[in-house]
């Protein structure tokens, strides 16, 4: 009877694959870092390898509230960074009430990584935020893509009284989820809810996010300056060279889609994509369709 012996570098290719795939950092169980800027702590954690990705959260939004299977999806390809903003979820300090503080978050976080070039993605007031920094900070950002947010000025279609109703409320249950972030007239759009409250769910803590009027506030102040515009931050969007994604749903309680379209034919540099049946969060609801418009658009105006 013939025996066969596996050579020893290929059991060791196996042991040493086995580590780095128990090993493999996800978005559930990266680690919580925290960078030392300026007399404050700006929580922040990484995943993925390659170019890096920063990424802007949305009102109330905490290190916590990202869909964990879309930051992995962007990190087969990228580094990915969040962040929560100063004074919020487990950074320490402040929000600040004018955007341009706000977006210092990002450089001020880029600095702190030795980071000299970055893309940005920012969803809902993180857009707005995404929009000033990408202003602010060319020379840092080579290409920018926004979800689920509006252009700086006047808004053209206002936000949803069921925006109000829901996002206000100190805590928001499930139910509020769908509505806020999803189409609830769609039962797949409801399902997608489900699907992705589920993975949120399995690292959450709820008492970071921001539950108080007085933080809200803050919030709510910043975006009423970046309508008022006296930066003139939309005639900068018409003149900027940084390539700029827009990725919205169709039916976006909070920022409707319909603020883009005077502008589409301004804006030499920016592309819109419209999903349908879709709400606020489609970067939740299409995950796979979401990460695959960003990577394309990203290898494709380098």
């Amino acid at each position: 009877m013939k025996t066969f012996t596996i050579p020893f570098v290929f059991l060791m290719l196996i042991t040493n694959l086995s580590i780095m795939n128990a090993q493999k950092i996800t978005a559930l169980n990266s680690k919580t870092e925290f960078a030392d800027v300026s007399g404050r702590k700006i929580a922040y954690r990484t995943i993925g390898k390659g170019t890096p990705i920063i990424l802007v959260n949305r009102f109330r939004g905490t290190l916590d509230t990202w869909d964990p299977l879309f930051l992995d999806k962007l990190a087969e390809n990228y580094k990915v960074i969040t962040f929560d903003y100063t004074g919020i979820g487990y950074s320490t300090g402040t929000l600040p009430t004018d955007l341009k503080d706000v977006a210092k978050d990002v450089k001020d976080l880029a600095d702190f990584l030795k980071i000299k070039k970055i893309i940005i993605i920012g969803w809902s007031y993180g857009g707005l935020v995404t929009q000033v920094a990408t202003l602010q900070f060319s020379d840092l950002i080579s290409q920018t893509v926004l979800l689920g947010t509006g252009p700086p000025g006047e808004r053209v279609v206002p936000l949803e009284q069921a925006f109000l109703d829901s996002a206000l409320k100190p805590v928001n249950d499930f139910d509020d989820e769908i509505v806020l972030f999803f189409e609830p007239s769609s039962e797949e759009s409801k399902a997608e809810a489900k699907a992705s409250h589920d993975r949120i769910a399995k690292r959450i803590d709820v008492s970071k996010i921001p539950s108080t009027m007085e933080v809200f506030q803050l919030y709510f102040k910043g975006s009423a300056g970046l309508t008022e515009d006296k930066d003139n931050f939309k005639g900068k969007l018409k003149t900027t060279k940084i390539p700029i994604l827009i990725i919205s749903g169709d039916h976006d309680i909070s920022f409707a889609v319909e603020n883009w379209y005077p502008l589409t034919k301004q804006l030499p540099t920016a592309q819109l994509i419209v999903l349908p049946q879709t709400g606020h969060a489609p970067q939740h609801q299409h995950v796979d369709l979401v990460a695959n418009y960003i990577h394309a658009f990203l290898e494709n105006t380098k």
